[in-house]
């Protein structure tokens, strides 16, 4: 049985872990609330331009652009797969990293020579240990998505895309669903379908009068979609920073409930030890009380006796 000093010792200890896990609780909580924020600030500009790629095919369907498939529909196309993978720098986030490259290596068996493109320091160290080449490495970029770094990122994927040297750019993320649930996902991100902006909104009013697209409807088109898919790139960069501070805010909340719990367990077992110290302190106190008094009476007896 552990004595009352290594009870005392091991509880200071977990004190000492839950002060530490209730900063990373705080700090996790906010940096969530500034990078929603920020996301909230360019928002618009991105839904502005998806809403003038919508109106361009409510224009003319037909319109024809390198970033999205023929209007015959989807066919095979040649050359690699690009995919960018959005890890974390650090650990101590639940399953957030684990999920994404559990995701990324699913999808990577899909399909043949793929090139890597890994953000976080995290996707870099698995995907390195195991051998498996990294086209691009993007440092310092998970720990503070900015809307420069996005568009470094898009700028590097759209010229090998224009180059031809890749076919499709997947982006492997997790998206944050409310407050709480979030989950590793992949996305296309190019070639684009035309459904995803073809298909009619409620929302918006009938074309009745055609706009007029200068120089031409083609030329909008291909200025506007490296900003959208810098827009896109940058959401998914702040939708896992988030997730991973969400993620993060619960395994310290899960952290310091069972620090609690621990504390509750070790103060009983203290509490138990210390009283059980004392009763036998105070046994041994009364029982040499006793002998004490047997021999001062033994003495008292004999001393009668010889008189």
């Amino acid at each position: 049985m552990a004595t009352i000093k290594e009870i005392k010792n091991h509880i200071n200890s977990v004190k000492d872990t839950q002060k530490i896990t209730n900063a990373m609780y705080l700090i996790a909580s906010t940096k969530l609330r500034k990078a929603k924020s920020e996301l909230d600030l360019t928002r618009p500009f991105f839904k502005a331009l998806q809403e003038e790629i919508k109106r361009i095919f409510r224009t003319s369907e037909n319109v024809e652009s390198k970033y999205f498939y023929p209007v015959t529909g989807e066919h095979e196309l040649p050359g690699s797969y690009g995919y960018l993978v959005i890890t974390a720098d650090k650990g101590l986030a639940g399953a957030y990293n684990q999920n994404v490259i559990k995701e990324a290596v699913r999808l990577m068996k899909e399909h043949h020579d793929p090139k890597l493109f890994v953000v976080g320091e995290y996707g870099r160290h698995y995907f390195t240990s195991h051998n498996i080449p990294i086209e691009k490495s993007f440092l310092y970029t998970a720990q503070n998505p900015t809307i420069h770094r996005a568009r470094e990122i898009s700028d590097i994927l759209l010229n090998l895309f224009n180059q031809g040297e890749l076919a499709k750019i997947f982006v492997i993320y997790t998206d944050m669903q409310g407050a709480i649930n979030s989950h590793a996902c992949s996305t296309r991100l190019l070639p684009f379908h035309r459904a995803q902006f073809i298909v009619p909104d409620s929302h918006e009013k009938e074309i009745k009068t055609p706009f007029e697209f200068v120089p031409s409807m083609e030329v909008v088109l291909d200025n506007i979609v490296p900003s959208y898919v810098t827009g896109f790139i940058y959401s998914a960069l702040i939708d896992s920073f988030c997730s991973e501070q969400n993620s993060r805010m619960n395994a310290m909340d899960s952290a310091n409930r069972n620090a609690q719990k621990l504390l509750d367990e070790l103060s009983i077992q203290y509490n138990h030890i210390r009283q059980s110290a004392i009763t036998q302190e105070i046994t041994e106190v009364s029982s040499g009380a006793k002998s004490m008094k047997r021999k001062s009476e033994l003495k008292k007896s004999k001393g009668g006796a010889v008189k």
